[in-house]
């Protein structure tokens, strides 16, 4: 039986899709790989959680500064070039690393300001990927089998990327890590050349970039059910998403492991994720994504809470399933809500305000997951991070729900509020 006859990969039977599927799961790969390399040698060289925090914060803060340029870009200007030139400036930034490494020359600051020129990258590659899959599918019903499965090749990489790191880390050096993933989005670039997509038209608008972020700014208050979905995870982006920080500390003074400890930690969060994906893949369009939202949330707070007392590694990696099952199956309900409600022409800013939000709190986040972990302990900023996921998926709840049923007048419509939830 062809596989895309199968409703959860039903968007495998356009080949423009496959091959935008085999270069991102690629890209994914190397780019796990390369993050755990490097959150490995910064806590090497300073044995200090906060320093893990600021590492993650040099790469997703110029991302969250330079996402709304990224949005209207892929709004703009045609996504495939875009892809393309960001991938060639990720080999440079990439090969760039494993030449300072390898020649002994790499510093804490090097890597630092390296991490910042990476999240400018992504930035604008984001954006044009996520808006891009609505041109590479045969039909718009494809478009959530797209994206859950765009997902899954995050989450698989999140498997295999860590794990596979923590090998080269145990049996090589981290150079190798960088050489392959320079390697990794080379091959990008070929898989998106074979695309054969429609000639691009260009668009002529006369408006500048900040008025057109505004417009998608002042959309979004409008459509207010977008925009909850959005504060939701601007929430957990703050508050719980950084957990995936202190997992380095957990596995070096929890534990009392090495870096394969780490890879493993890190691969089985990555399993959970695929998890959630695969669910989300087989869902159908119409299906209660926003439900499945909270339900994730609160699945990843029970795992944390479990994971930050659990002092049994086995146990522990039972744990960790939950918490990366809940947090891909939020970040991927969230997306495929803003572009499947979105209107077609606020697609590539409601995605950007989306990465802004995430981009945003993320390092912030982890700043303050980092300076908490200095103080209280990483098991007991798990723990409240925990906490604090599942009061966040009881708040939403009420809100995803009350507002609507108040503006009904008859029991049909609360039935149908109930139901599209």
């Amino acid at each position: 039986m062809n596989i895309s006859s199968v409703s959860t990969f039903r968007a495998f039977k356009s080949d423009n899709f496959k091959y935008y599927f085999a270069g991102r799961s690629i890209s994914q790969f190397g780019t796990w790989m390369q993050r755990t390399a490097i959150v490995w040698l910064i806590y090497s060289l300073t044995h200090s959680s906060f320093m893990l925090g600021v590492t993650v914060f040099a790469e997703q803060f110029p991302s969250f500064l330079f996402s709304f340029a990224g949005g209207v870009a892929a709004d703009r200007f045609n996504r495939s070039t875009i892809i393309r030139w960001t991938q060639i400036a990720a080999v440079l930034q990439t090969s760039l690393l494993a030449v300072l490494f390898l020649a002994h020359h790499i510093v804490v600051w090097q890597i630092l300001a390296l991490s910042v020129v990476l999240g400018i990258i992504n930035a604008f590659d984001v954006p044009a990927r996520q808006t891009m899959i609505s041109q590479v599918v045969m039909e718009e019903s494809d478009v959530p089998s797209a994206l859950s499965l765009s997902s899954a090749t995050s989450s698989i990489s999140k498997v295999l990327g860590p794990a596979v790191a923590g090998f080269v880390l145990e049996h090589w050096n981290v150079g190798f890590c960088f050489v392959l993933n320079a390697i990794g989005f080379m091959i990008v670039i070929v898989c998106f050349s074979m695309m054969k997509l429609p000639a691009y038209e260009k668009k002529t608008t006369h408006k500048k970039v900040l008025s057109e972020f505004k417009e998608g700014w002042v959309y979004l208050k409008n459509e207010s059910r977008i925009g909850l979905v959005i504060l939701m995870l601007s929430l957990m982006g703050l508050l719980v998403l950084p957990y995936d920080t202190l997992i380095p500390e957990v596995a070096k003074i929890t534990f009392k492991g090495s870096a394969s400890t780490f890879g493993y930690i890190s691969g089985f969060i990555g399993l959970g994720a695929v998890s959630g994906t695969i669910l989300l893949a087989s869902l159908k369009r119409n299906d209660k994504l926003r439900f499945y939202l909270v339900l994730s949330t609160a699945a990843l707070g029970l795992g944390l809470i479990l994971f930050s007392q659990s002092t049994n590694f086995y146990w522990a990696m039972l744990f960790v399933v939950f918490t990366g099952f809940g947090s891909v199956m939020q970040l991927t309900s969230c997306n495929i809500i803003v572009q499947s409600e979105a209107a077609p022409h606020m697609k590539g800013r409601a995605i950007s305000i989306l990465l802004t939000a995430i981009f945003g709190m993320l390092p912030l986040g982890s700043l303050v997951t980092g300076y908490a972990s200095e103080h209280i302990g990483s098991s007991n900023t798990l723990l409240i991070q925990g906490i604090l996921a599942i009061l966040i998926a009881i708040c939403f709840y009420r809100l995803f729900t009350i507002p609507e049923k108040n503006k009904v007048s008859s029991p049909e419509k609360e039935e149908f509020t109930r139901e599209t939830i």
